[in-house]
């Protein structure tokens, strides 16, 4: 384990275990980073966060316990004033540090009712909310006498994986068995706790949105709403969102009951969230309940859009503080992902220079880089857009043809995926 950084005084710092990809992070470290001193847990030595941080130490953060050893010996000399972390894989840990440390956090018992979707359905559906059909299963043979109880299609998925990862929608018999195949082999790459096997659910029709929100003592506080694009069919790749200030789901009274008796339900203290639901013929259902902020950018997105700082409300948050949720933008914001029409290796990726509403163009794919979509592989993106306008029919057709300009260059990729 290594250490590096100051000692700080009365003000004390937030503890940010892991930080993530610089392309899909940057924005929230600085935010963090802007509203109180930041001190960072990560597995080496840190680069391009340096300039945000108070003092970080090296260790392996996918060991609990070295992290939790790691926290103690720094509360032992610096005073610690919270702890977060918007990786899904770190929430649990991030969980226990705070309880170890007696600090705001969303409790062990919240984060796993986030993080094991299996649980998360059984404590949704026993405080008497809406859930779609569900069974747990451990092999295809019983994936199968799922589906013909519920009712096809279905949806089979991991039980602790985030990103779509491993999720996959299943017509007929023939399906579920390679749709179990996927999910539980994706769940095999997660968090031991949570592999094998595969949650099989009813499919929820109608669009999906989801709601990133700060939980202070359990209330409940919803910052915006983002409209999400799904496709890559019969996966569930998220290839774009969309979020307005001036959403009416924001101030939906039926929804933020439901979000409210959720997150009562699965006993989430402090913290934010991110929770994905389906707007179906007979109301809003929870497809899941993320312990973190969401991906995708769908955050900033949601700054741009309304003016609050999610990284800001985290960091309040995680130091048992209600965040300032008054919106000091109003417009509308999307963001369109590029994908290969092959798994293919990159040569070059060209961006616009310029487009109607254009906010940003980036590419997340170098030259030699891998893509393989799914099932043999996820989240295969080799650039994004990020366009505004006055509502969202305009912000989308200023969203297509801003991914029309981008350009990828690339050769096709016939060798087999890696055991």
């Amino acid at each position: 384990m290594d250490d590096n950084g100051a000692d700080k005084g009365v003000e004390g710092v937030i503890l940010l275990i892991g930080c993530g990809m610089r392309k899909y992070r940057e924005y929230l470290l600085a935010g963090a980073a802007a509203t109180h001193p930041v001190w960072l847990f990560t597995g080496e030595e840190p680069d391009w966060q340096t300039p945000y941080l108070t003092g970080h130490t090296v260790v392996d953060v996918t060991d609990r316990d070295a992290v939790l050893a790691a926290a103690r010996e720094l509360a032992g000399r610096i005073p610690v004033r919270g702890v977060l972390s918007w990786d899904e894989t770190l929430i649990v840990t991030t969980a226990r540090v705070a309880d170890e440390l007696g600090l705001p956090g969303a409790g062990v018992d919240g984060v796993e009712g986030c993080r094991d979707k299996y649980r998360s359905r059984r404590l949704l559906t026993a405080a008497g909310l809406d859930q779609p059909g569900y069974a747990w299963v451990d092999t295809a043979e019983e994936a199968l006498a799922a589906a013909e109880r519920i009712g096809y299609p279905v949806v089979v998925k991991p039980r602790g994986m985030g990103a779509s990862i491993g999720v996959v929608l299943a017509a007929d018999a023939g399906e579920v068995v390679e749709a179990f195949r996927t999910a539980d082999e994706a769940s095999r790459i997660g968090a031991v706790s949570y592999r094998g096997g595969a949650l099989v659910e009813e499919y929820l029709e109608g669009p999906e949105i989801s709601i990133d929100a700060a939980v202070v003592d359990g209330a409940y506080h919803p910052m915006f709403v983002a409209r999400k694009q799904v496709g890559l069919f019969p996966y569930f790749e998220e290839i774009g969102h969309h979020v307005a200030a001036d959403d009416p789901l924001r101030t939906d009274p039926a929804l933020l009951a439901m979000l409210r008796a959720a997150h009562r339900a699965i006993g989430y203290g402090f913290g934010v969230t991110h929770t994905e639901v389906k707007l179906t013929a007979r109301g809003p259902v929870i497809v899941e309940i993320n312990g973190r902020l969401g991906g995708d950018l769908i955050p900033r997105l949601g700054q741009l859009a309304t003016g609050i700082d999610p990284a800001r409300a985290a960091v309040r948050a995680a130091l048992g503080q209600r965040p300032d949720f008054t919106d000091t933008e109003h417009r509308t914001v999307g963001i369109r992902f590029g994908y290969p029409p092959e798994d293919c290796v990159v040569r070059s990726v060209t961006l616009p220079a310029a487009a109607e509403g254009l906010l940003a163009a980036e590419a997340m794919a170098d030259p030699g880089t891998e893509l393989r979509l799914p099932p043999n592989g996820y989240i295969a993106r080799h650039s994004y857009v990020i366009v505004t306008g006055a509502d969202p029919a305009l912000t989308t057709a200023r969203l297509d043809t801003a991914a029309a300009l981008v350009t990828l260059d690339h050769e096709p990729l016939h060798v087999p995926v890696p055991a």
